[in-house]
């Protein structure tokens, strides 16, 4: 369901999430209506949410009615879940922009959640431009139909995404749903049936159909689609359905009041959203579906989710601390918790979780698999190698997706200088994903290092800059690789690709460097030496920096330790 328009319309709610250099907490200027109008921006920027709208809150006591400033607070509660204060900047934003999309959807949801469907309605058609305007209004007025049981004007609403064919999706899932809760059984199945055909992979079609089917004594092909689905993902929520099939127990309506409907249409949306252009307004969905009190463990993954795609950590774990106990997503949320653990640099705490998870239940793949990424993180190579060895332990038959486990095992024991065991995984890597840059770019790297099968190494290297022609990390080993085969003149030419792709890399640098000298161009080489140490190398990479800039380099034929000791850099 997830297209090109979904992910990059709806966009410039929130302020712009540019980078910002400098806070303002301390600047003298931020008593002022401009500082603190300037520190909300710059808290915005950093999608430090809470603190922009209470910066801009200030700004507004001075400036009160600014409509530039009503706007922005408004949307900087709804992104932070405080909907009783978005609503009521959403009334004062109306008041000079009736046509403001987000205001009228939150005031829309307000009365939804009153029952008052026909003044939802209202708000709800009024927000509807745009395609992706369109899709939501439309979805939550047919829920809003569906509130005073009016099946047909719920479905003739519906219909109105036939406009656009990228919607017939959302449409489909949401006739089922809609049929199902009010008891259309004949109409639900046939478009149930529909919707799955055409997203099989989908975690939410599968739990509702499968509810379907296990409530209308069904339960074989309940069961039947719920082993299709974990065949190829394994997911906590469709093996608890499972589970409870199997011992008998009826399922509960998917759907059971209109208000979880459209929480599950917000929910449907904000899955959609997922790219950066996009994420902030499936921040501001996630949070108005939260609001209308449904599916709470679900939802409050999804925000977690969303503030770890942001970078908010600290948002994210208290997201993630909401998921019920009870819930089958709990050791999931308590899997993400540890991994915003780590980011928070709380790194004792993030492995004491992992381990207790692993401990409670060994077989646990995901959680072993998690370990051993956070070990790795920490440079713990040997437990790195050790978790995911434990985790291979567990595969019976190893599929297209389990290429990545067999990737990070062979980068821990290659760190750990164990090349024959790492080579072994590689190679493994590589046979269930043979076009996978990022393997093909590490074990040829590694071979070329080596000095070992440098005719297949080169072909490897040479391949994953074709699959990913503008990834820097990748042109770089292609650039290195030809330097290590003395070939300078190409070493030359793909450094200087991969500095334009990624110009603040001081690895990457100081091979353009080593490559500049090597043909001649030595003040060109001095430039690129002192990019390289402008831009914060490693600590132990900068003695040996410094020592090219004021010596440069000694000729080929002498011992050499340049920066190509390094493991390769990915993107994983």
């Amino acid at each position: 369901m997830m297209t090109a328009l979904l992910r990059t319309a709806l966009t410039g709610f929130l302020l712009a999430s540019i980078p910002a250099t400098a806070a303002f907490a301390n600047d003298p200027s931020s008593t002022s209506i401009s500082g603190n109008y300037l520190a909300g921006r710059s808290a915005a920027k950093l999608r430090d949410n809470d603190q922009a709208a209470s910066y801009l809150a200030d700004a507004l006591k001075a400036d009160a009615g600014n409509p530039v400033l009503t706007e922005k607070i408004f949307l900087l509660e709804l992104a932070e879940g405080n909907i009783p204060r978005a609503e009521a900047y959403a009334a004062e934003v109306l008041k000079f922009n009736s046509q403001q999309r987000m205001a009228r959807i939150v005031l829309g949801v307000k009365d939804f959640k009153g029952r008052h469907y026909a003044e939802a309605r209202k708000n709800f058609e009024q927000s509807a431009y745009t395609p992706v305007g369109e899709l939501t209004s439309w979805l939550l007025t047919a829920w809003a139909y569906a509130g005073e049981g009016e099946f047909n004007a719920a479905l003739k609403t519906l219909d109105r995404l036939d406009s656009n064919e990228s919607f017939a999706n959302f449409k489909t899932f949401h006739e089922a749903l809609i049929a199902d809760y009010l008891g259309n059984s004949l109409r639900a199945e046939g478009a149930y049936k529909k919707a799955y055909e055409a997203a099989p992979s989908s975690l939410r079609i599968v739990e509702a159909y499968g509810s379907f089917l296990g409530r209308h004594g069904r339960a074989p092909e309940a069961q039947s689609l719920y082993r299709a689905f974990l065949q190829n993902d394994s997911n906590p929520l469709i093996e608890a359905a499972l589970a409870a099939s199997l011992k008998g127990e009826a399922p509960k309506p998917f759907i059971g009041t209109p208000a979880e409907g459209a929480a599950e249409a917000l929910f449907s949306l904000a899955t959609s959203m997922t790219d950066d252009q996009s994420i902030d307004v499936a921040l501001l969905y996630t949070q108005l579906g939260i609001s209308l009190g449904a599916d709470e463990d679900v939802m409050y993954t999804l925000l977690g989710d969303t503030f770890e795609d942001m970078k908010r950590y600290d948002k994210a774990l208290a997201a993630y601390q909401k998921v019920p106990a009870s819930s089958p997503l709990r050791v999931n949320a308590d899997m993400e918790e540890a991994v915003c653990l780590q980011h928070l640099d709380r790194k004792d705490e993030a492995l004491a979780k992992l381990k207790a998870i692993v401990t409670a239940d060994p077989k646990n793949y995901d959680a072993i698999v998690t370990l051993g990424n956070l070990y790795r993180a920490n440079s713990d190579f040997a437990n790195a190698a050790a978790s995911y060895d434990q985790a291979i332990a567990l595969i019976d038959t190893p599929a297209q997706g389990h290429w990545r486990i067999y990737y990070y095992d062979g980068i821990s024991h290659e760190r750990l200088n164990q090349w024959d065991e790492a080579e072994k995984q590689f190679r493994k890597a590589l046979a269930l994903a043979p076009n996978e840059s990022s393997v093909l770019n590490y074990l040829g790297y590694s071979m070329i290092e080596k000095k070992i099968n440098l005719p297949e190494a080169l072909d490897m290297v040479k391949k994953a800059v074709e699959l990913k022609p503008n990834d820097g990390y990748i042109t770089d080993s292609l650039g290195w690789a030809y330097f290590q085969l003395g070939d300078y003149d190409q070493a030359v030419t793909y450094c200087e690709q991969a500095v334009e792709l990624l110009p603040a890399d001081p690895t990457i640098a100081e091979h353009l460097g080593d490559a500049y000298w090597r043909v001649g161009r030595t003040l060109e080489a001095k430039f690129q030496w002192q990019h390289a140490k402008d831009n914060q190398p490693a600590p132990e990479d900068l003695k040996r920096i410094e020592d090219k800039i004021k010596n440069g380099l000694p000729p080929p034929e002498q011992p050499v330790t340049p920066a190509q000791n390094a493991a390769p850099k990915t993107n994983g």
